[in-house]
């Protein structure tokens, strides 16, 4: 049957007690009504376990969080996958500033719209690699610092997907995807952009297809329309701004 709490007046620290002991005791279902900006939910969570949260969550939401899946019914605040490791985020909703802040692991979907600095940071190592895709768009700097993972905009509310400067803003790793047309004065410096090619396309399908799942939306026509690929122009994309002896 699962686990339910009730997270009216709980404060954060109270709330994620909670949550830890009937992870700690077993429960692979969780459901948490009435989440009203408490932080740090999830966190450093690791195992199959299923969190769904109705309401909205405060920051941080599952920062380190190594394999559990978390189904937010409602918006999120800034950072959620702040660090994560592995696992699963599903925001029915908007979500805030730095979305996916040095991921290095796991799956971020959005249904709707993100803040600044989206996927700021994002890394990946050996088969390790993050995945941001956010149906909406995105504000200025998406994958700023960005070292590694993917990400793709898919611009379903209104178009332009990104439409502020700093896209790919010293970028040194990895990759973004942006559906429709990106104006080249907002690319960063370091990003380099060009049209993604049919392999480009296949290789991104199954993100889409994956989204369309968890939100009700037919892939066909996103799978269908042109995409811009943002990538680094070198590995160093500030070497002249150091003296080296």
């Amino acid at each position: 049957m699962g686990c339910r709490i009730d997270a009216r007046d709980l404060d954060y620290t109270r709330l994620n007690q909670l949550i830890r002991a009937a992870v700690a005791g077993g429960e692979k279902e969780i459901e948490v009504e009435h989440v009203l900006g408490q932080r740090f939910i999830a966190d450093g969570l690791k195992g199959e376990v299923r969190i769904t949260l109705n309401g909205v969550p405060g920051g941080d939401l599952g920062m380190f969080m190594s394999g559990p899946t978390c189904i937010v019914h409602g918006n999120a605040e800034h950072a959620p996958g702040n660090t994560m490791d592995a696992g699963l985020i599903v925001i029915h909703g908007s979500a805030g500033d730095a979305v996916a802040h040095s991921m290095r692991g796991g799956r971020i979907f959005v249904r709707d719209d993100i803040g600044y600095r989206g996927g700021i940071h994002m890394k990946e190592y050996d088969k390790k690699r993050p995945i941001l895709v956010v149906g909406g768009s995105s504000r200025a700097f998406l994958g700023e610092y960005m070292a590694g993972g993917l990400i793709i905009v898919l611009g379903l509310r209104r178009a332009p997907a990104v439409s502020e400067r700093g896209i790919g803003s010293g970028i040194h790793g990895g990759e973004i995807f942006i559906r429709g047309e990106v104006p080249p004065h907002q690319l960063g410096v370091g990003a380099t952009m060009k049209p993604a090619g049919r392999e480009d396309r296949e290789r991104i399908a199954p993100c889409i297809e994956e989204f369309g799942r968890h939100f009700g939306v037919d892939p066909a026509p996103l799978l269908a329309d042109d995409y811009k690929r943002i990538s680094p122009a070198s590995s160093r994309p500030f070497a002249n701004k150091y003296v080296w002896e």
